[in-house]
């Protein structure tokens, strides 16, 4: 590979390393709108694993709208990140695999604003992007839960 060639790899890895930070803040802080801008027009998201919805961009996020509001704090971690670019037969767009762990605290709304989290599950993201007009774009999420911890009585 050429500098060139490399120098342009590492500038997509910090943009798709950028999106996948700002889906999570997103998720984190309820900013929705953020969210949805985050995805491309056809985007889709499948949080079924972890007792969630599939569907297109705006009913998930709608469906988290209402659903996270049970959790006064989020705080999606989101590591191990292994990214994979790719060209899409037929057409001139680049897209990119990313696959990361997850750890996600999250405390029930009424618990005050100390103490521990409530509620922590962990698993694997697989995001696919593709690279647009206006930068990279999430084109589908999937979440596959690989455990969680509720809170004890």
């Amino acid at each position: 590979m050429t500098q060139r060639v490399e120098l342009a790899t590492v500038m997509d890895r910090l943009a798709v390393d950028g999106l996948v930070t700002d889906y999570a803040v997103a998720v984190d802080d309820g900013d929705w709108a953020a969210y949805r801008q985050l995805f491309t027009a056809d985007g889709r998201a499948d949080y079924r694993s972890a007792g969630g919805i599939e569907g297109d961009v705006g009913s998930v996020a709608a469906w988290l709208a209402e659903n996270l509001r049970l959790f006064s704090m989020r705080q999606h971690l989101i590591v191990n990140r292994r990214v994979r670019f790719g060209v899409l037969e037929q057409d001139t767009g680049d897209t990119a695999r990313v696959g990361a762990d997850y750890v996600n605290p999250m405390r029930l709304a009424g618990d005050g604003d100390g103490g521990a989290p409530d509620f922590v599950c962990g698993g694997r993201y697989s995001f696919g992007l593709l690279r647009t007009d206006d930068g990279w774009r999430l084109r589908e999420v999937v979440v596959e839960e690989k455990w969680r911890r509720l809170p004890t009585a």
